[in-house]
């Protein structure tokens, strides 16, 4: 295909796509002339992922180049891949490191991940964003005095368990790395607004069922 075909098909426009190619987040397409180019459905699955962490997942362009060269790194698994997916991602506030709220809440948050057995959590340890923004957010409630024990926290991590599997069978539909690499990084971003709605929602049923006064 072309290049207007592949902006149709791709929804970017072509001015972005060419943007890509200068960058290198996009494999140059085969040369027909000395101005024009073919590109074919790997250019098309590119895309959609270099649109994925860039469009949506708000990726900076030295972060997508990492994430695009792991999917080409054949000493990695894909487990890896996904991993570097959505590490590149933006996440929440993270603390100085340095504070003694954050010591309580990095060890608060180790007893968690052990008794979950959560042993690669525990591995990263603070290399993972996720750890670390878990971590900020713990401290801040010590701060302010807000419940956040172990067995405060294990319900919402045993939630969180049965969202991966039900997140992995949603990526699991798509065939392709690229495509579940793509899926990987949109589902991590379009899904935490739902399942923030979902939330509210669910505490205003449960609020509705334990407090509201029914007549007779």
């Amino acid at each position: 295909m072309r290049l207007a075909e592949l902006s149709r098909r791709s929804g970017v426009p072509t001015a972005t796509i060419k943007y890509y190619l200068r960058e290198g987040l996009l494999p140059a397409g085969r040369r027909v002339t000395a101005t024009q180019a073919e590109y074919d459905e790997t250019h098309l699955r590119r895309l959609r992922l270099v649109r994925a962490l860039i469009q949506v997942g708000r990726v900076p362009i030295s972060s997508a180049r990492e994430v695009l060269a792991a999917l080409e790194d054949e000493e990695l698994d894909h487990n890896s891949r996904l991993g570097t997916a959505v590490w590149a991602l933006p996440h929440g506030p993270e603390g100085t490191g340095d504070e003694p709220a954050e010591d309580a809440a990095r060890r608060t948050v180790d007893a968690l991940l052990a008794r979950l057995g959560w042993e690669a959590a525990r591995a990263y340890g603070d290399e993972s964003p996720a750890h670390r923004m878990l971590v900020t957010a713990v401290a801040s409630l010590t701060r302010l005095g807000y419940p956040c024990a172990v067995e405060d926290l294990a319900p919402y991590a045993r939630s969180g368990h049965q969202l991966a599997v039900a997140d992995l069978d949603l990526l699991e539909r798509y065939e392709s790395p690229d495509e579940q690499l793509e899926a990987a990084v949109a589902l991590t971003v379009l899904y935490e607004p739902v399942l923030l709605a979902l939330r509210r929602l669910a505490h205003g049923e449960e609020s509705n069922r334990r407090y509201t006064r029914r007549d007779g």
